[in-house]
């Protein structure tokens, strides 16, 4: 398949969130778990910040790559969605995956796909990781790209974790308070693991700390 072709597959073979609402939420982790081990679990390969939060985790997650690649890193840096480009979702330094490795990536695992049919998110994440691991990235930021607890991206085991603002976002999803988000938003909080909230809201505080304080 040519680079169109495989865009306008992964696009029109499989069901998005974006398109057909909470129908086509997968409330497990399943599906990217037996893809993250058919792959070989690229995400235990290398390091990562996790990044969730209803505004402000886009340039936050973008922010955090430059400055790390600043300071010398090989950074991976997998946010979603894309404006142009679907590439734009998975940069190493900057630069945008290969259309080649794209290609090839969805024609070794077509097989897999369809068996397991695989969303278009669970695809895309291990496409990153996969790339990530390939690449021998230092570090990599990865945002969330739904909520936190069920995210594709919520098998890292990072070496922080962020979560900015909280808002009403993917109600119909997520649920329709700012406590019931946040705790959804909270689900990227792992054992042992440093998080960092940017920002203090009187509803959302006691969310945050009871989730930290379990884990």
């Amino acid at each position: 398949m040519t680079y169109k072709e495989t865009l306008d597959w992964m696009f029109a073979q499989l069901p998005m969130y974006q398109n057909k609402g909470k129908v086509a939420f997968n409330s497990k982790l399943d599906g990217i778990t037996l893809f993250a081990s058919h792959l070989g679990n690229p995400h235990t390969n290398f390091k990562s910040i996790h990044v969730a939060g209803t505004n402000g985790k886009g340039s936050s997650s973008h922010l955090l790559a430059s400055v790390l690649q600043e300071a010398g890193y090989k950074v991976g840096l997998y946010t979603s969605p894309h404006l142009k480009d679907f590439r734009e979702r998975i940069r190493i330094n900057g630069k945008k995956i290969n259309k080649d490795w794209v290609v090839d990536f969805i024609e070794n695992n077509s097989s897999f796909f369809e068996q397991r049919k695989l969303s278009f998110f669970e695809m895309t994440v291990g496409m990153a990781f996969s790339y990530f691991d390939k690449e021998s990235v230092d570090i990599a930021i990865i945002e969330v790209g739904l909520g936190g607890r069920l995210d594709s991206t919520n098998i890292i085991h990072p070496e922080v974790s962020l979560i900015t603002n909280i808002g009403l976002d993917h109600t119909d999803i997520l649920g329709d308070t700012i406590p019931e988000i946040a705790r959804e938003k909270a689900g990227i909080i792992k054992p042992n693991t440093p998080v960092v909230v940017s920002e203090f809201n009187e509803e959302t505080v006691p969310i945050f700390k009871e989730v930290a304080n379990k884990m």
